[in-house]
Order: C-alpha cells, then structure tokens, then sequence
C-alpha cells in the first residue's frame, strides 16, 4: 500500500536534470497532469485574483499542443471555471476534484451523485451563507461542492466560524475537509482527483497506459494527495510546499510554487517543437 512520506526536495531546473535523469524521452508519450490554483497560478487573496504568470502559461500553451503530450488540468474548481482560466482549447479539464471532466473532443463524464445527497446541496449553501458568510468570509458555490474561505477573517475570528460552517456542512452530509484557509465541502462517494486521473488515463490511452506512457502529475494541496496515492509507481509527482516536513505520498517536493515553472521548462527541454 502506498504510504505518505518526507518527499527529496526540487528546488530549480537543475534539481530536475540530476535527480531524474533519463524518465523523459521525446519519443514517449507524456502524460502531464496538473492542479491550478497554488500549482500554475500562485494563491491569491480571492480565486477571482489567481493567475497565471506570461512565462508560465506561455510554456504550458507548448506543451499542450505537442504532439507528444496528453495534457489535462485537474482542479477544485468548478469545471467551467478551470476551463476560463486556463483557457486552452482541446484539453481534457476535470473540475470539483473530478466529479465533472470534459475531454478535448467534448465527451463528458459527470460522477452520479446520489438523488437524496443533492437535495441537500442548495439547503447546505443557505445555511453558510446566512450564517457564516462574514467578517470577510465567503462562500464559493461549484454547483457540486463549494469551498468555505475564511483568509480574509480576523484571526481572533477566524478559528470559530471555521468549525460552525464545518458543523453545518457534516449537518447535511458532506465532507468538510481542510484548504488552504479555507474548509471544502464535498460529497460524501468514493470518488477524487485519484480516481479521476485514473479514468482519464484510462480513457485515453486504454487499459495498460501503465506500460506504455510516462505520467507526471502536480499539485499543492490535500485534495491532490489523493492523485499522488493512486499514480504512486507508475508517475513521478511533485508536491508543492514551503515545508521540508510535510508528509505526502508525492515522489518529489517542489519547494515554492515558482518551481513549477520550471518543471514545465525541463519538460520543454525534452519536447522541443
């Protein structure tokens, strides 16, 4: 079974070059995978002031139009929001940690939620809305999840109206997990960004994608753990953070968000045009 772990840390282009010599190859296949917010983009204060820098996202409009690359974006946002952002024709997107995916030709796969769960949903958003959506936290509503974010509160504050929408949300039988200052309710299946990466891969590339691609996936955050545990011995990942200690079942620490940028450069340097 996979098991979380201290990651060897990257920290440049280099890092990449010595610690990984020889996985890529410009006649194989990539698979590249990644997160949005904390991953391509830095996090901002809102969702709404998150974007890409002009050297990364010109970097990843490369990639994703060589021929030797399957691109595909998974992220807690909702689907057409990632979609807006990224704003990259023709590539799979996965949005609310995979419950929606839309590949490039426009086939969808939205995961079944059961009927008595989504009546819970609209009732859930009022809740917090009327009661904890103050003192500078808000409520972001994905129409199949949504994300509580409480940055902006004062810190004397900040603990307790945490746990009161964590109550309201467990209420109404959804899963309140930990963000980045912020609590994600999620339903309650058996279903995640792990889950999706698999049907993703699978879908495109068939059962023994395993033997015949390589796979790289990135993300920043506790919801991207569930990728890294399910594509552990058959990717490479890469775990965004600050902290040398944090546990992750990634292959690999990123220590800053700007070193992403380069990962997609040692990738560019393999997939030249």
């Amino acid at each position: 079974m996979p098991e979380k772990r201290t990651a060897p840390a990257i920290s440049s282009l280099e890092d990449f070059e010595r610690k990984l010599p020889g996985y890529l190859n410009e006649n194989t296949t990539l698979a590249l995978l990644l997160d949005y917010d904390g991953t391509l983009a830095a996090i901002a204060d809102s969702p709404k002031n998150t974007y890409m820098t002009v050297a990364m996202e010109k970097l990843l409009n490369q990639l994703a139009i060589h021929p030797k690359i399957f691109l595909a974006m998974i992220s807690g946002r909702a689907l057409y929001d990632v979609q807006s952002r990224v704003g990259i024709p023709g590539i799979t997107y996965a949005g609310n940690h995979g419950l929606e995916i839309e590949s490039g030709n426009g086939t969808r796969h939205d995961y079944p939620l059961p009927a008595k769960l989504q009546q819970h949903y609209a009732p859930m958003v009022v809740e917090l809305v009327e009661n904890v959506q103050k003192n500078g936290a808000w409520v972001e509503d994905k129409t199949v999840s949504l994300t509580y974010h409480y940055r902006d509160v004062p810190a004397d504050l900040s603990e307790a109206l945490k746990q009161q929408a964590i109550r309201i949300i467990e209420s109404h039988g959804y899963l309140a997990n930990q963000a980045h200052d912020a609590i994600e309710a999620k339903p309650p299946v058996n279903w995640h960004k792990g889950e999706a990466a698999l049907l993703i891969l699978k879908d495109k590339f068939g059962p023994n994608w395993a033997d015949e691609i390589k796979v790289i996936f990135a993300g920043d955050d506790n919801t991207d753990e569930d990728a890294m545990r399910s594509l552990q011995g058959v990717s490479k990942s890469f775990r965004v953070s600050a902290d040398p200690e944090i546990q992750t079942y990634a292959d690999f620490r990123l220590t800053s968000q700007n070193v992403v940028e380069d990962l997609l450069r040692w990738i560019r340097k393999t997939y030249k045009d």
